[in-house]
Order: structure tokens, then C-alpha cells, then sequence
């Protein structure tokens, strides 16, 4: 039962569309430039870094915020919280990027959920996201797809929980292959959100952004 809970209250945090937010304080929505996603890339590609910056902040610890609550509420009603800890941020970290993928109020049109992805990372471990970190900007900074970099950070998740094994998530074996499949999950959920960026990219159209100069639009 509690995944059910940790998938509702990640939600509830996902509706949180903070390029929305900072598109109307621009006195535009964000979903009607551009690329029309409602996203960090997005938003840097039409608003510029700053506001870039502040949507993927905003994004990012709308998720973190959201794992820590379930933690706290689950760790008072699960007997077995240590055996599910890593469990409970997965599941709400699937939450938060469905209500951040797709917001009811805003007729299931909203982001691509990496934002998100990089604050449930966050709530793993300090090194995990460093590494994390590392696979998505080398990425970036070699190729300028955005994209791109997206797409290799669920396949990095899911090797590292290969090599550490169930042992380092202190679960058992049943648990620890939950948290393979959820996590399988959220990569086939990423791929499926950036299908028409991969087209894009194997038809070498996807457009490039950079940090230190204007970004393709």
C-alpha cells in the first residue's frame, strides 16, 4: 500500500510546473515556444540560462522535497523501513516525474521529467549524483544534446544498482529486483518521452544547446 501512497504524494509535487510558473512571470506560456515542452531546455532555449537555471532548481527539489516527506511518513508506518528506504524514493520519484510529465490541469502536457530524475538521484547518495552528474555533461559538453545526455542517465542508474548489489541498498533480494524493474521502468518512460528527439538525432535535426552562447531554437 505504501507505493501507492509514495506514487500520490510524488504527483501531487510533480503538478508543480515551475517552467509554467516562470514562463507566466515572462508573461508567456513556456508551451507555445520553442519546442512547446515544459522544461529546463525549454525554457533556457527561449527565456535564457537564468530562468533555465531556476526551472531545473525548481524541478529538481520539488522531487527531493517529495521523497523526503514519504520518508518520513513511511518511516513511522512501515515495520520494515530500512529493508524498503530505497524503494519508497524510487516509487516517489516515479510519482513526481508522472505529475511533472503529465499534469491533469494542463491536459497531460508538461515536461520530460529529467529535472526530476536529477533530484531523486540527489536523495541516493552525494557520489552517486556526482558520477551521475559526470555521465550526463560529459555527454553534453561532447555532443550539445541535451537529449542525449538524458537518455545515457537511467542506463547509468540501472548498472550502478547492478554493481552495488541488493547488499550496499541494505534490502533483500525481492526488493532490490522491485527496484531494477521500477527503475526500468523510468528509463522506458524517459525513451518514450524523448521519441521524437531520438528521431532528431538519428536524422542528425535535433537542434544543439549551448551554455556559452545562443542556443539553437
Amino acid at each position: 500500500m505504501f507505493r501507492v501512497y509514495c506514487l500520490l504524494i510524488g504527483y501531487i509535487f510533480g503538478l508543480i510546473q515551475t517552467a509554467f510558473v516562470i514562463g507566466k512571470i515572462n508573461g508567456i506560456d513556456i508551451r507555445e515556444h520553442g519546442s512547446g515542452n515544459a522544461g529546463t531546455t525549454n525554457t533556457m532555449r527561449v527565456l535564457g540560462r537564468k530562468a533555465g537555471l531556476l526551472v531545473f532548481l525548481g524541478d529538481c527539489l520539488k522531487c527531493v522535497i517529495a521523497i523526503l516527506l514519504c520518508l518520513f511518513i513511511m518511516k513511522k508506518l512501515i515495520p520494515d523501513y530500512e529493508n524498503f528506504r530505497y524503494l519508497i524514493k524510487l516509487y516517489t520519484g516515479m510519482g513526481c516525474i508522472l505529475g511533472h510529465n503529465f499534469p491533469f490541469y494542463m491536459q497531460f502536457k508538461g515536461g520530460k521529467g529529467i529535472a526530476c530524475t536529477a533530484g531523486l538521484m540527489f536523495t541516493f547518495d552525494p557520489w552517486f549524483v556526482l558520477v551521475g552528474f559526470i555521465v550526463f555533461f560529459s555527454t553534453f559538453f561532447i555532443t550539445h544534446y541535451v537529449s542525449l545526455g538524458s537518455l545515457f542517465v537511467y542506463p547509468y542508474i540501472f548498472i550502478m544498482e547492478l554493481i552495488l548489489g541488493n547488499d550496499y541498498f541494505k534490502c533483500d533480494k525481492a526488493t532490490f529486483i522491485e527496484m531494477l524493474i521500477i527503475t526500468a521502468v523510468l528509463f522506458a518512460l524517459t525513451t518514450f518521452m524523448h521519441r521524437s528527439n531520438i528521431k532528431r538525432l538519428l536524422t542528425h535535426s535535433e537542434k544543439k544547446t549551448y551554455l556559452t552562447k545562443k542556443s539553437e531554437i
